[in-house]
């Protein structure tokens, strides 16, 4: 079994176990809304199957989830915003598909990177590669999906950072060299 990224091996069925991989069966069709009704799911791998059509929402019901890969699929479109209510979710793949619009930014979600959505060409977000006014910039015209007023309230440059480690160290340097000096006195 494939249980957030790590291959594991269990002799025998554990009945507090809650995962489902259905991995590299090459199932074909929609992602069933029902799945969504299996609410002590801890773990759901649909990952290297031919699914098609959009991410139900009703994954966002899956209140114990904590590991979704539903990486190498033919699924599209958006990622439902709902899925930000998962609290416990630690592991997300959801890339090498046709996904689109920005990725959704809350709670969990903000803690992953880019290679959970890497190989989605018109995917963009906050905390991945592509971020949506660069597809903004390469398409010419002005993106409809780019989020307002959620960024930082100003992009961090590398000099701003080192001058602040900078300043910090002469700040430093000048205070441990007072103390040092009063010692001596």
């Amino acid at each position: 079994m494939i249980y957030k990224g790590l291959k594991l091996y269990y002799p025998k069925i554990l009945e507090v176990l809650t995962i489902i991989d259905l991995s590299s069966n090459l199932f074909e069709g929609e992602i069933p809304s029902a799945i969504g009704d299996l609410k002590g799911l801890q773990g759901l791998n649909l990952s290297n199957n031919l699914l098609t059509g959009h991410i139900p929402p009703s994954l966002g019901n899956l209140k114990a989830l904590e590991s979704l890969d539903l990486s190498l699929n033919k699924l599209s479109g958006q990622i439902p915003q709902k899925l930000t209510e998962l609290k416990f979710i630690s592991f997300l793949n959801m890339s090498y598909k046709n996904l689109t619009e920005s990725v959704p930014r809350g709670k969990q979600f903000d803690t992953f990177l880019n290679d959970s959505f890497e190989g989605n060409s018109g995917l963009c977000g906050e905390f991945i590669s592509t971020k949506c006014q660069d597809l903004e910039d390469k398409s010419g015209q002005p993106s409809t999906h780019q989020e307002e007023g959620l960024g930082l309230p100003i992009e961090l440059d590398w000099k701003i950072v080192l001058l602040g480690y900078g300043s910090g160290l002469v700040i430093g340097v000048v205070i441990g060299n007072a103390f040092i000096s009063s010692k001596h006195d």
